[in-house]
C-alpha cells in the first residue's frame, strides 16, 4: 500500500440545538467585529436566530441576494458589500449555494468563513469554488475558500421537505461514488466515502418515514460530511464534470441534477472499477452497486429525468461536447463522445440504467 493523502484544516462541531453557541464561539475564535451573515430567502428566519447575537455589520439575506451556480455578478455584489462594511468574518447559513456565494467573497479577499448548513450539499467541506458566467460553470481549488469551521446542526434540517432532503442526500451521495475513482482517490478516501454510503443508506429512508425525527436527519448530515471530506481529497471525477456542465448551461437545480445524473454514472463506470464496485455494494447492503442504488432510489422515490428538470432535448448533443472536453484524467472507462451521448440521453428520457 502506498498513497498521499491531504486532510484538510478545518474544526467540526457537531450538535443538535445547539448552532448559535456554536457559531458564537467559532466567530469569537476568529476574532470578529465585523461579521457579514449570508443567507437565502429559506435560510433567512434561522440565520436571523442563529446570529442575534453577533456583532453583524451587514445581513446578506435579501430576495437575490443568493442565486444557484453563484453567477459571477452575484458574486461581485456580495464582494462589495464585504468591502464596504469592512467585513472581517463571514457566517454563511443555508445549502450549496449560500456555502459558494461565501466561497466566493473569501476567494479574493481572504475572509475567514464559518459555514452551518441546512442541506447535505457538503459544500462546507471543501476548498473547491464555483462561479457560473455565460452559460460555463467554472470551478476551481483555493485554501482561502476553506470554511474555518463548520456548524453542524440536524435541527435546522427539519424545515427541509422530504423530496429536497431525498435529492440533496443524493448529492452526497454522488460525492461518495465520484470519490472511489476520482483522480486522487485513495484508501482513506474510500473508507470515508464507504462509512459515509452507509450512514446515507440508513438516514435517507429514515427522512421519508419519520421527517420530523432527528435520527434520520443525524445520520443523513453525518454522511453528508464524510462524503465531502472524501470528495475534497481525491478530487472531482466524471459525475461531478457531467452536472457542472448541464447546471451552467441549462440553469438546472443542483441535489435533483445530481441525483439524476448519479445512476448512470455508476452504470458507465462500475463495471470497469470492481474494487470499487464491491466497496459500493458492500455499503449499499447489496449484490452488486447498480442493484443496491436502484433499491434506495425507489425506497425515496427520487427523480429519474433531466428532462423533468428542465434540460432541452436539443442541448444533448452541446453537453456531450463540454463533458468530453472537461472529462477528468484516469476516469475507469474511457470517455468518448457516443458514450456520454448515450449517458446523456438516457438520464434526460428516464430510462433506468
Amino acid at each position: 500500500m502506498r498513497f498521499d493523502h491531504e486532510t484538510l484544516p478545518q474544526r467540526v462541531r457537531f450538535a443538535s440545538g445547539e448552532a448559535a453557541a456554536h457559531v458564537a464561539a467559532e466567530v469569537a475564535a476568529l476574532r470578529g467585529r465585523r461579521v457579514m451573515v449570508i443567507a437565502g430567502r429559506s435560510a433567512r428566519t434561522v440565520a436571523r436566530e442563529i446570529a442575534a447575537g453577533l456583532p453583524v455589520a451587514h445581513w446578506h439575506d435579501r430576495d437575490g441576494d443568493v442565486v444557484m451556480h453563484v453567477p459571477v455578478p452575484v458574486a461581485e455584489r456580495a464582494r462589495a458589500a464585504a468591502a464596504e462594511h469592512d467585513v472581517d468574518v463571514v457566517v454563511a447559513v443555508g445549502g450549496g449555494s449560500t456555502t459558494g456565494l461565501a466561497k466566493a467573497v473569501a476567494l479574493t479577499s481572504g475572509i475567514p468563513v464559518v459555514a452551518v448548513p441546512t442541506t447535505y450539499a457538503g459544500s462546507e467541506a471543501t476548498a473547491v469554488w464555483g462561479l457560473t458566467e455565460d452559460g460555463r460553470k467554472t470551478t476551481g481549488t483555493d485554501p482561502r475558500v476553506l470554511p474555518r469551521a463548520v456548524v453542524y446542526d440536524a435541527a435546522l434540517t427539519l424545515h427541509l421537505p422530504v423530496a429536497l432532503s431525498v435529492v440533496s442526500g443524493l448529492n452526497a451521495l454522488a460525492h461518495c461514488v465520484d470519490s472511489l475513482w476520482a483522480p486522487r482517490t485513495d484508501p482513506i478516501n474510500q473508507a470515508l466515502a464507504a462509512e459515509a454510503v452507509r450512514a446515507l443508506r440508513t438516514g435517507l429512508p429514515s427522512i421519508v418515514k419519520e421527517p420530523e425525527g432527528l435520527e434520520g436527519r443525524e445520520q443523513t448530515l453525518f454522511g453528508a460530511y464524510l462524503s465531502a471530506a472524501a470528495f475534497a481529497s481525491s478530487g472531482s471525477g466524471l459525475h461531478h464534470k457531467i452536472c457542472h456542465v448541464l447546471g451552467g448551461m441549462f440553469d438546472l437545480p443542483h441535489a435533483q441534477t445530481h441525483a439524476v445524473v448519479l445512476p448512470h454514472v455508476l452504470a458507465f463506470n462500475a463495471p470497469h472499477a470492481p474494487e470499487a464496485e464491491r466497496r459500493l455494494a458492500s455499503a449499499l447492503g447489496a449484490p452488486t452497486a447498480t442493484a443496491g442504488l436502484a433499491l434506495l432510489y425507489d425506497e425515496l422515490d427520487a427523480p429519474r429525468a433531466l428532462r423533468g428538470l428542465g434540460m432541452p432535448e436539443d442541448g444533448i448533443d452541446a453537453a456531450a461536447d463540454a463533458v468530453v472536453a472537461a472529462a477528468p484524467p484516469g476516469n475507469p472507462r474511457a470517455v468518448t463522445r457516443p458514450a456520454i451521448t448515450g449517458l446523456l440521453r438516457a438520464a434526460w428520457e428516464g430510462v433506468r440504467p
